[in-house]
């Protein structure tokens, strides 16, 4: 637990964990709510793409964070998502939520939440040394692991027994609780060789130029940007939003159901980032990200094939673990071959890379409607485990050599 030897990782820690139940427990309530409301899969998916509207905004808030420092726009962002939650929970006691109020103001949560990782990524990356940074970043994943069980269990629970508005009381506690712990979190840049975090006397237009140049020309990054698309628009589509859709339509079951299906994920997740915790100096991160990307894909492929909810929970479960033994390590690449003074520009155009979980789910929609949801599932998972093989291919000698900055422990 060296990471806890820091100062600024013991408020950010809780301060993301806080972020990340209430996060898990939304998505769950509101996804379901869709769902019964409207009846339709379609319904579900444009909600699921209403969570990533901000997604092309995430340079944006990169540059800016590299402008006024990522713990004063984090904290920010946490108070927003408090003050959407507050206006959800009053419809909810006042009894007049819907369809529409909800999308209303996932559109908007979804303009800013996107660029959360960003800056919690950036954070770790300027306050943790080098030599603990990939312990830090398996440490910091257990954040969202254990959100997704913790927090799907309860999201399913609280409605369940108490309803919509206590449920969403609970949740807008935790996003407030989140804005102030990240204020404990230091500002300054602490990491080797990172700057002030000052404003940049250039424009911010220019400010993210600079980093698309610097990443086009840097093949290692311009290799991971790439997988991140990929996995977003092909793998966190049938592992995420489209459960829903799973419990419901496929294996027959309730919200509680769904909750475990959540669950099993995020428990594969979480034993991935402890793994990758215990065995942190061991590992290639390139190497690591396109062999478990791989083995993602294997595992969907075997879950589309699935009708019962106990085979589904145990693909689910292999299927977090790769996610996390291959996310992790990229995140750990690109932080450590990034230069510090566009490290968290080069973190905000990695959450570009997040537009195609959208995309994916738009495009699911009507191909289950059509087809069904088993050879969809199927065709995600080919399409990208050939494109996984490509990558590793084309930047074959600046991802594989153990040589290769990419892999350096």
């Amino acid at each position: 637990m060296q990471p806890f030897q820091v100062r600024s990782f013991r408020f950010q820690w809780p301060a993301d964990l806080a972020t990340s139940w209430a996060v898990e427990m939304e998505v769950l309530i509101l996804g379901w709510y869709v769902l019964v409301e409207t009846g339709s899969v379609l319904w579900l998916t444009v909600f699921g793409s209403l969570q990533f509207t901000g997604t092309l905004l995430a340079p944006l808030f990169g540059v800016l964070g590299d402008r006024i420092g990522p713990r004063n726009l984090l904290s920010a962002m946490r108070a927003i998502y408090a003050a959407l939650a507050t206006l959800m929970m009053t419809f909810a006691f006042m009894g007049v939520l819907s369809p529409l109020h909800v999308f209303a103001i996932a559109a908007v949560s979804g303009a800013v939440r996107p660029s959360d990782m960003v800056m919690r990524n950036a954070l770790v990356g300027e306050t943790m040394p080098a030599a603990r940074l990939m312990g830090a970043m398996s440490i910091a994943r257990t954040t969202a692991d254990t959100a997704r069980i913790a927090g799907a269990l309860a999201g399913a629970g609280l409605v369940a027994v108490l309803g919509m508005g206590p449920a969403y009381l609970a949740i807008t506690c935790l996003y407030a609780i989140s804005a102030l712990l990240t204020l404990g979190v230091a500002n300054n840049r602490g990491g080797p060789g990172a700057t002030t975090g000052l404003a940049s006397p250039t424009s911010p237009w220019r400010d993210l130029r600079d980093g698309l140049a610097y990443v086009w020309t840097r093949p290692q990054l311009l290799a991971a940007m790439c997988l991140a698309s990929l996995v977003n628009m092909t793998a966190f589509p049938l592992s995420g939003g489209l459960l829903p859709y799973v419990a419901k339509d496929v294996y027959l079951i309730d919200r509680t159901g769904l909750g475990y299906l959540v669950a099993s994920f995020a428990f594969g997740g979480l034993i991935g980032s402890i793994v990758l915790g215990k065995i942190s100096n061991a590992i290639r991160p390139a190497r690591m990200m396109l062999i478990f990307a791989m083995i993602w894909y294997v595992m969907l492929l075997v879950f589309a094939q699935q009708d019962r909810m106990p085979g589904g929970m145990m693909l689910l479960l292999l299927c977090g673990m790769a996610g996390s033994l291959s996310m992790v390590p990229m995140s750990v690449m690109l932080l450590r071959t990034a230069e510090a003074e566009l490290r968290v520009r080069v973190m905000g155009l990695r959450m570009l890379a997040v537009y195609g979980l959208p995309v994916g789910l738009l495009a699911a929609g009507p191909l289950i409607q059509g087809f069904g949801f088993g050879p969809t599932a199927t065709l995600y998972g080919v399409i990208g485990l050939l494109f996984t093989f490509l990558i590793g291919l084309r930047w074959r000698r600046h991802l594989w050599p153990i040589e290769a900055p990419s892999n350096a422990r």
